[in-house]
């Protein structure tokens, strides 16, 4: 059986995703990348095999449930277990908006991709992260899912409202911590991180974000985490987040 670390990133041929790849991979943890497109995914592998790190890449579209399920399969068969697994795959609709104003059918798509995608994929590695030691299940957040400061006045994206976005990473934190209570009692720690704003194309257009590799630091820590960690937060930068 194999006894080296195994990673699992959704979402890891670009962006934050891939630089958590990256980040662990070179602590000497075998990740494998997923990505729904296979040139993109195979290019990424490369990329961070020229950095000496032990990359394999695994399709997996987090709305499709066969694809979810071959992608465990894989894992299964060349691994035995999973230590870590980060929900990173997400999107922003250009669409997406006020509460009032935005169609419902944007809505759906953004909860398909980052709520119930997370929850799919977390359900169906499941069995792999129980033989593992002690793995550890990282949700990619977002401030702007914390209903706190959401309706905070003073906080610096306040005025950032979608629907969307905004509801499906509130869901997901609610996923975080009903999942953390659910493993309470075994060795399995869940954990929301908070990128915060990172220059990604997850936002086109968008500029002033701080640089990746900051980006995806919360996430790896939390991936990384001792016997006597947290489980059940949200967090950013070693901070805690309100929900």
């Amino acid at each position: 059986m194999n006894t080296t670390s195994i990673a699992l990133i959704t979402g890891a041929n670009k962006g934050i995703g891939y630089e958590i790849a990256r980040q662990l991979g070179l602590q000497g943890i075998t990740v494998y990348i997923g990505s729904r497109n296979e040139s993109r995914g195979i290019t990424s592998v490369n990329r961070l095999i020229t950095e000496g790190v032990d990359a394999r890449l695994v399709l997996i579209d987090v709305n499709d449930q066969g694809s979810i399920r071959d992608a465990a399969s894989l894992i299964e068969h060349e691994q035995g277990h999973l230590d870590i697994l980060v929900n990173n795959a997400g999107i922003i609709d250009p669409d997406d908006g006020m509460p009032g104003e935005t169609s419902i059918k944007v809505i759906k798509k953004t909860f398909e991709t980052n709520f119930f995608g997370a929850v799919l994929v977390t359900q169906s590695m499941l069995p792999l992260l129980r033989k593992a030691p002690a793995a550890r299940i990282v949700n990619i957040s977002s401030g702007l899912g914390s209903l706190s400061l959401n309706q905070d006045p003073g906080w610096a994206f306040a005025d950032t409202k979608l629907i969307g976005y905004n509801a499906s990473k509130a869901a997901l934190n609610m996923f975080t911590v009903q999942l953390a209570w659910e493993l309470k009692n075994t060795r399995i720690k869940v954990n929301a991180a908070n990128p915060n704003f990172t220059d990604t194309d997850l936002v086109p257009g968008a500029k002033g974000g701080r640089p990746v590799s900051d980006g995806a630091r919360t996430a790896v820590e939390l991936a990384l985490l001792p016997e006597e960690g947290p489980t059940g937060g949200f967090f950013e930068d070693g901070l805690i987040l309100p929900w």
